[in-house]
Order: C-alpha cells, then structure tokens, then sequence
C-alpha cells in the first residue's frame, strides 16, 4: 500500500431496520466481552474477528443498527453483509439496505484542517477522528432512514385529512393504533435507541476531539434533523389524537341512534300490545 493510500480512509455506513444486540452478536462470533450501549464492536469484515491496529479493513457495528465499513470495497461489504445474514435477523428480513451514506479522511501534514459534508483533511492521523467520523456518520444514515419513515406516514396521513375534508371518515380502531404505534416509534428510535444528542465518549476529556465532533455533526445537522423528526412526531400524534377523537364520536353517535330505535321500538311494540295485540 503506498503512502497516499495509506493517508486516505474511506467510509460507508449502512442503516440496518431496527436495533443490533451486540452482546448477543458477541457469543455467536466468541468475542468474549461485553459491550455497553454506547460502545461499538469493531470487525474484521472477512474474519468476522475484533479488527487488530494493523487491519487494513474495518467493519464498525453500533447498537442501533448502524454499520460502517473502513477502507472496504463494494465486494468486501458484500460479503460481509452476506455472512452476518446467519447472525442478524434485520439482514434476514430486509436484505436490501438503501440508506447508504460515504464521507472520506485524507491526512495530509501540509495542509490546513478542512472539514466538509463529504470528506476532511487533517494534517495528523489520529484515532478518535475514525471513532467521531464513524459515530456521526452512523447516526446520520440511521436518521436518514427514520426521516423516510416519517415522510411516508405524512404522506398517508394526508390522504386521510384529504378524505375527511370531503366528509369521508373511516378509520377503525385497528389502523388508528397502527399510525400511533408507528409515531410512537419514531421518537422511541430517534430519542432512546439513536442517541443522537449523546457525544462520543472521547470527546469529554479530549477539547480537540470535541471541537471535531460539533463541527461534523453540525455539517450533517444532526440536532436539526432530529428536531424536524421530534416536531413531526407530535404534530402526527395530535392529528392522530383529533382522528381518534372524531372516530370516538361518531362511535357514541351511532350507540345513540342505536339505543333511540331500540327504545322507539319497545313504544311501537307496547302501543301495538295495547291497541291490537288483544
């Protein structure tokens, strides 16, 4: 590998659907330790073993389904998604990962730090640049992912107003809890399982590291873009609350309707009793 390939590092994160048990994941491999939620396992993407500091290709798995590959070609990222199929069951279920997103770090002593939305430029190589890109980045296809998910409910949910602008209401009970749950589970993942207002742990004790992770996570807006989701979130959740409210209504009505003919037909029956059943 010459001197030049050796100063630039490329990465690719991939947002898988749904959380990763890397603990669960670390026995099936027999990596034995534990992980906190916070904390990464790092791979050999063909062995499947911890990277080692001299590894030329690393694979970064993060608790809330984010994958990001290190200097790996389009075939080592296959084969690599291929093999985890045996062991993690999003992959099984959607073997398709469309949220896919690429950053680049050259390290270049004669050059000015320079950060951009698709690659940096530092004049030193250090360790915790590789950890910040591939947490920010991770976070950043992760969000990509919910953003579409938001996106379509808004969409379904629009045809819905649409239909009741017309004085068409039918939302049974079932589809109501389905677009709650489904709102409900955007700010779940968004807030419990993302993180995404949780800081690298090196950036508490290290001011360099963290002046680097603000302006990276402020270039690919992290913070704004989980507002945008937690302000959608609760306005699909009051137009959800107002739906709900009107299917209840029409509900009651109806009970009501029912209860007056019930009780219309008792009076017919009694007069009926009364004037002609002798």
């Amino acid at each position: 590998m010459s001197e030049s390939e050796q100063n630039i590092f490329r990465f690719s994160a991939f947002a898988l659907h749904g959380e990763l048990d890397l603990n669960r994941l670390a026995s099936r491999f027999s990596i034995d330790r534990k992980y906190r939620w916070e904390e990464p396992m790092r791979l050999n993407p063909v062995t499947f073993t911890p990277s080692a500091p001299g590894d030329a290709v690393w694979v970064y798995l993060y608790y809330f389904g984010g994958l990001v590959f290190l200097n790996c070609s389009d075939d080592i990222m296959a084969r690599c998604i291929e093999g985890l199929k045996q062991h993690v069951d999003q992959l099984r279920e959607s073997p398709q990962l469309p949220f896919r997103d690429d950053y680049q770090l050259e390290i270049d002593p004669a050059a000015e730090p320079s950060i951009t939305n698709d690659r940096a430029t530092m004049p030193q190589f250090k360790q915790e640049l590789l950890e910040i890109i591939c947490f920010v980045i991770a976070k950043s296809v992760a969000l990509e992912r919910i953003e579409e998910r938001v996106e379509a409910v808004f969409d379904e949910v629009g045809v819905m107003i649409n239909r009741l602008g017309q004085g068409v209401l039918e939302l049974p009970d079932k589809k109501l809890a389905k677009l709650a749950s489904s709102v409900l589970d955007f700010k779940y993942t968004s807030i419990a399982h993302i993180m995404v207002l949780d800081k690298p742990e090196i950036t508490w004790d290290n001011e360099e590291a963290d002046r680097f992770y603000l302006t990276i996570s402020n270039l690919f807006e992290l913070r704004p873009r989980y507002q945008e989701i937690k302000h959608r979130a609760e306005t699909l959740l009051d137009v959800t609350d107002v739906f709900s409210n009107l299917s209840h209504a029409r509900r009651s009505a109806r009970l009501e309707w029912i209860i007056i003919i019930l009780i219309a037909f008792e009076i017919i029956m009694a007069l009926w009793q009364k004037f002609w059943g002798g």
